[in-house]
């Protein structure tokens, strides 16, 4: 009988301890406004919503830092020129990155001198055969049909696919992207003087005119010039964030930038 009063007393005592015990209490949620430069950078809320100084939408502050330390990975970005390149088509991507943070180097066939619109020279960095691998790959207009006929450029390309994490064409560089078969089975644009040739050359690609950039994922497509500026400012913000691709926008002083005049192929 004693036995029995004394285990009563232990399973009386061990609910009591169980009871007592505080359950963990869930973290409270921390909302930040995106950073905008502003001085409600510094403030925090309670629920989500819009910033009530400045507008801009609340996140996440965990979200936020996990995406801060992620966007500090510096990313390699390889600019592939061939002689007589556009101008502006590689000029405008480079400033973009440039200013963003990216670490950008060019590589041409050879590492002979190369002329951009018969008056800029360029020594490039790297030649395709010592050049080193990188996260991007970027190709431009502007004598394109060399390199997308020259079977050792296509090679090389074809031959970095499993080790470069995007792609990204600029007006005609297109063509050279989809020789190599990267565009296979996407949706592309290009200069809108080339749409129906690059559809006639890729008949595997869906070819869209009247739109700014196409992006498939992990492969981008730019209609011509200029428009190499929008689709590079998209991928930074891909990479890190609207509000931190608005701020290089403004950096570089280009207030033409319209963010949903893109296609975003919404990929599984």
């Amino acid at each position: 009988m004693k036995n029995i009063l004394i285990f009563a007393l232990i399973l009386l005592f061990g609910c009591n301890t169980s009871s007592s015990e505080k359950k963990p209490q869930k973290e409270k949620e921390v909302f930040v406004c995106s950073p905008c430069g502003g001085s409600c950078d510094s403030l925090t809320f309670e629920k989500s919503g819009k910033c009530l100084h400045c507008g801009m939408t609340l996140v996440n502050k965990s979200s936020l830092d996990l995406l801060a330390s992620q966007s500090q990975k510096e990313l390699t970005i390889c600019f592939y020129l061939q002689d007589n390149v556009e101008l502006l088509d590689f000029a405008g991507p480079m400033e973009v990155f440039v200013v963003a943070g990216f670490n950008v180097f060019t590589v041409s066939k050879t590492k002979d001198r190369i002329t951009s619109q018969g008056t800029l020279k360029i020594i490039p960095d790297y030649s395709i055969q010592d050049a080193p691998p990188s996260n991007v790959m970027v190709f431009f207009g502007g004598a394109h049909s060399k390199p997308t006929n020259d079977a050792s450029v296509i090679s090389w390309i074809q031959s970095r696919k499993e080790t470069t994490e995007y792609f990204m064409s600029v007006c005609t560089g297109a063509f050279i992207m989809g020789k190599a078969g990267i565009l296979d089975n996407l949706t592309a644009t290009t200069y809108h003087t080339q749409i129906e040739e690059l559809q006639k050359a890729l008949p595997k690609t869906k070819v869209l005119s009247n739109v700014r950039f196409v992006d498939n994922g992990n492969v981008i497509s730019t209609a011509g010039i200029s428009a190499g500026i929008d689709g590079s400012l998209h991928f930074v913000a891909k990479i890190k964030g609207d509000a931190f691709a608005k701020k290089v926008a403004e950096d570089i002083e280009y207030d033409k930038w319209v963010p949903d005049q893109g296609l975003i192929i919404q990929t599984k």
